[in-house]
């Protein structure tokens, strides 16, 4: 598709995430998915509901100036980058959620059946995917491939609020100072056709059933 040349709102879109699955984690050293779509392996374990703030993109960046004998400022540059995502977990009884804040090794037992030791986060590495749905049917899953815990915010017990398990992560290089990778991508639409048609034998396939009927597409006439 060519790049369009006018404003177009349809290049808009709002914050959702996809319904039924937010995000994922998985093990250091997991493939990670290369496209918007693909189902994700099993290693990746689902960790529930966001809170209503969604995810927070944030970047660092460090820049050193060069000035002249004037004090003219003459080159900017960039010399370092860093990024991080935050983001609250709902599901404080689902044991995916409570590894992802207190570290795997801390965390024994099932959801709602657990055992959680409070103690020094550890630097457990680990891959994150949130799955994204863009306005327009468009997919946005994004891919954290070298994830670890950087920043954790205030858990409040009492009656008026939900509990939640706020964590901040660093998005650390995957290669080549990549912090992580979007794959944005409309979703495909399949058109399932009752029949396919053989033209040259003129029979015409039923893929439910695999019945043939012998109609050629020109009728032969009967020798007499």
């Amino acid at each position: 598709m060519a790049a369009s040349t006018v404003n177009d709102s349809t290049m808009m879109s709002l914050g959702k995430f996809k319904v039924g699955g937010y995000a994922y984690r998985a093990p250091a050293g997991t493939a990670l998915p290369t496209d918007a779509s693909t189902a994700l392996p099993d290693a990746f374990k689902l960790l529930g509901y966001l809170s209503e703030d969604g995810l927070t993109n944030t970047t660092d960046t460090d820049t050193t100036e060069i000035k002249d004998a004037n004090g003219t400022t003459v080159m900017k540059v960039i010399t370092s980058y860093a990024e991080s995502y935050q983001f609250a977990l709902l599901e404080v009884l689902r044991a995916e959620a409570a590894k992802m804040r207190y570290n795997t090794g801390a965390v024994t037992g099932t959801d709602k059946s657990m055992t959680i030791k409070h103690q020094m986060p550890s630097d457990e590495d680990f891959v994150l995917v949130f799955e994204i749905a863009m306005t327009g049917d468009v997919k946005d899953r994004l891919v954290i491939g070298n994830a670890t815990r950087a920043e954790f915010g205030d858990r409040q017990v009492h009656a008026g609020d939900a509990q939640v398990y706020d964590v901040t992560v660093s998005a650390n290089d995957m290669g080549n100072g990549v912090t992580a990778i979007e794959y944005i991508g409309v979703t495909a639409v399949v058109s399932e056709s009752s029949a396919v048609t053989e033209a040259p034998l003129g029979k015409v396939v039923d893929p439910a059933n695999g019945d043939e009927n012998a109609e050629t597409a020109e009728e032969v006439p009967a020798a007499e």
